[in-house]
């Protein structure tokens, strides 16, 4: 399980990509997001899938491993595209059962929010693949760092994003080790139907739950010892650079987004 759940994950790697600036990686994360959610027909899905193609090839990673990402959320998105195709109304009535139909509109509205839901999911996996967690930490104090005029505990909120990103495989990998000790007492998690396997997981919960508080309390204490504190200036040795050619990535959002509205407008 743990080997399927990579977003939180960093692939020390030397490639274009890992040595851009984690601000500039930030910030074309949320604007490209931001893209995808503006898209609404293939010809405009495809722009955002050739540019996850070009990033996904100059940050060296592999698809199978890349689409790997996607398994955690898959019963997700099966819900989701199931949700529009019986509930959206509109188009072609392609099918007819009782109180249940299904029309075409219902079919692209749900191939559309799978799309975006998937594609947001891997480019988030590829920001954290590509930047380790002490530079997304750095990235997001940095951009955060206005707001400490508002009093905003900007330290502690890009400690605990950090933070959670980080326990993202290590829970996945504690959940593993729950369910390999539960099957060698003769539980059995794979077989029965969906309402047998619900049940069957919440024996494990219980213990990742009490696992996970523990790590918490384990890594407060260390915090604490260690002097760290959240609301007192602390100085870095590591120092962003912001280079020529992270505002040249960062300006190339500027034609992707431009492209997307022009197919928007002509309605393509």
């Amino acid at each position: 399980m743990k080997d399927k759940m990579i977003i939180g994950r960093y692939l020390p790697n030397d490639t274009i990509i890992h040595r851009l600036d984690p601000r500039m990686k930030l910030i074309f994360t949320i604007l490209f997001m931001i893209a995808i959610f503006l898209c609404h027909s293939f010809p405009q899905f495809l722009i955002v899938l050739i540019v996850i193609g070009i990033m996904v090839k100059l940050a060296d990673i592999k698809l199978p491993f890349l689409l790997k990402g996607l398994t955690p959320i898959f019963v997700f998105l099966i819900f989701t595209f199931l949700m529009h195709v019986f509930l959206t109304k509109g188009g072609k009535r392609l099918f007819e059962w009782g109180i249940l139909s299904i029309y075409q509109q219902g079919i692209l509205e749900g191939t559309y929010i799978v799309l975006r839901l998937a594609f947001v999911v891997i480019v988030s996996t590829i920001l954290t693949l590509t930047t380790s967690p002490i530079s997304l930490t750095d990235a997001i104090e940095r951009l955060l760092s206005p707001l400490k005029r508002l009093k905003v505990p900007v330290n502690a909120i890009s400690m605990m994003m950090s933070i959670a990103l980080r326990f993202i495989p290590t829970l996945m990998e504690e959940l593993e080790k729950i369910i390999l000790a539960q099957k060698s007492r003769g539980s059995d998690i794979n077989s029965g139907n969906f309402i047998t396997r619900l049940k069957a997981f919440i024996p494990l919960l219980i213990p990742l739950f009490i696992s996970s508080f523990q790590r918490a309390e384990d890594l407060a204490i260390a915090m604490e010892v260690r002097g760290y504190d959240s609301k007192k200036e602390r100085t870095s040795y590591r120092h962003l650079k912001w280079q020529l050619k992270d505002t040249f990535v960062l300006l190339t959002i500027i034609p992707i987004v431009a492209a997307i509205l022009v197919l928007k407008f002509l309605g393509v």
